[in-house]
């Protein structure tokens, strides 16, 4: 199934330049997505599949995912016997990009109508989101309030995607210089995205106290 999208494993080098959390991504004009499927069979089973994709021809990758999750995620819209139950999901993101307005529109239109369906992204970095009124701000609101976990990447997640997704042999994954800075920069920045008027009460708080 894999081999019909990217190979299974990214280069080290790849994995390193497209996922870095700098402030300035120079150059970056692709992004990947790894990607986790699991599917509940049985109360103590579970089966899941994994790969990676990055934008192809114009189209953005997180669209480009949805063009294959009939094949990933089978019966996930039913089309078996009538009255068959639709199959569970859960789907797992690490992307090197956040999703723009478009996309995240599309995702949280899919979500619901797709109940069964659970999907929770990890990002190296936001896309577009320094304006107050940007509308990819707008768009991670309408996929946090669609029910998808929005988290920033963290060492802990580099170093899963460098164990999962990674062709790394023997090589150990090592952090580049203000790697957990800018993860913490960037949760900061996305907390407030996602809950404006509460990190704005907080700061009105701390303005009441001088601090």
């Amino acid at each position: 199934m894999i081999s019909k999208l990217d190979s299974v494993l990214l280069p080290p080098k790849k994995f390193i330049f497209h996922y870095k959390n700098m402030r300035w991504a120079r150059g970056r004009h692709e992004t990947y997505l790894c990607f986790v499927v699991k599917r509940r069979v049985g109360p103590d089973s579970m089966t899941f599949d994994f790969g990676h994709l990055r934008n192809r021809s114009g189209c953005h990758v997180e669209m480009l995912f949805l063009r294959y999750l009939g094949v990933l995620c089978p019966g996930l819209f039913g089309g078996g016997a009538a009255g068959e139950k639709r199959l569970s999901y859960s789907i797992t993101w690490f992307c090197s990009w956040s999703p723009c307005s478009n996309c995240s529109t599309r995702l949280a239109q899919l979500l619901s109508q797709t109940p069964n369906l659970r999907l929770r992204i990890f990002v190296s970095r936001l896309y577009f989101c320094d304006m107050e009124d940007s509308q990819e701000r707008e768009g991670l609101r309408m996929l946090n309030k669609a029910g998808v976990n929005i988290t920033v990447m963290s060492y802990k997640d580099y170093f899963y995607c460098w164990q999962t997704f990674v062709a790394r042999r023997l090589s150990r994954f090592k952090a580049w210089d203000e790697l957990n800075q800018n993860s913490v920069r960037l949760t900061r920045k996305l907390h407030h995205i996602l809950q404006p008027s509460e990190t704005e009460d907080f700061r009105d708080a701390f303005k009441l106290l001088g601090l």
